[in-house]
């Protein structure tokens, strides 16, 4: 075998090995507006809006909610649309340490929300799962999740669920997360659905196929 064939195929093994185990670590997933009341505010949500999905093994998840700044925006509510889960296992905010370590001090939640359902949820089916949602302390803003907090929600796993499972459904669309943000400079509010994430081992295989063209050189 060529030399550079040989390059390529152990290239190709490492890279079919390592990036699919990197993968199913950590999940970072962006939101899409699904409300549209002001365009810029839908915009600044979509760019500094986001959930961090970490498996944390023994049949428990971690959903981080972040928010990068710098405009204003606080998420207050966060919901979630069926899938594996089996329920909330806890928070990790001011006052709670789900994890065993408190999270940021400006942020406090609660378990269930009001409005119970993702405001402007109906208009894509989203449909919240008893159980599966969380708010924001009054004054709801405040203690909600502004820029450069953070929120932590550590869910279970039906027995049998796995985190494979779980970016399947992800993937699918059959889990979906919602959320709710308030205190946008305009005073408004908009909802936000989490965009679709790859299949499993579709990232790996797109950067493997890359690499390899990238490789390939005329005779």
């Amino acid at each position: 075998m060529p030399e550079r064939s040989i390059f390529i195929f152990l290239l190709g093994a490492l890279l079919a090995s390592v990036l699919p185990a990197a993968s199913v670590s950590a999940l970072p997933i962006g939101f899409g507006c699904i409300t549209g009341n002001v365009a810029g505010d839908c915009a600044i949500g979509e760019a500094q809006l986001a959930v961090e999905v970490t498996d944390l093994g023994s049949g428990q998840v971690l959903f981080t909610f972040s928010n990068a700044g710098p405009a204003a925006a606080s998420i207050t509510d966060v919901y979630f649309d069926d899938g594996t889960l089996l329920g909330i296992a806890g928070l990790i905010d001011s006052d709670d340490d789900a994890l065993g370590v408190f999270g940021d001090a400006g942020v406090d939640f609660s378990q269930d929300a009001s409005p119970p359902d993702l405001p402007g949820g109906n208009t894509v089916g989203f449909q919240v799962t008893a159980g599966f949602l969380a708010d924001s302390d009054p004054p709801a803003q405040p203690n909600g999740v502004n820029p450069l907090e953070t929120l932590g929600v550590v869910f279970n796993l039906q027995l049998g669920g796995t985190y494979a499972d779980l970016v399947s459904e992800l993937a699918s669309g059959e889990l979906r997360i919602g959320i709710h943000v308030q205190g946008f400079a305009t005073g408004g509010s908009e909802s936000f659905v989490n965009l679709p994430v790859p299949e499993p081992g579709t990232a790996a295989l797109l950067g493997l196929g890359l690499s390899l063209l990238g490789l390939r050189r005329p005779n």
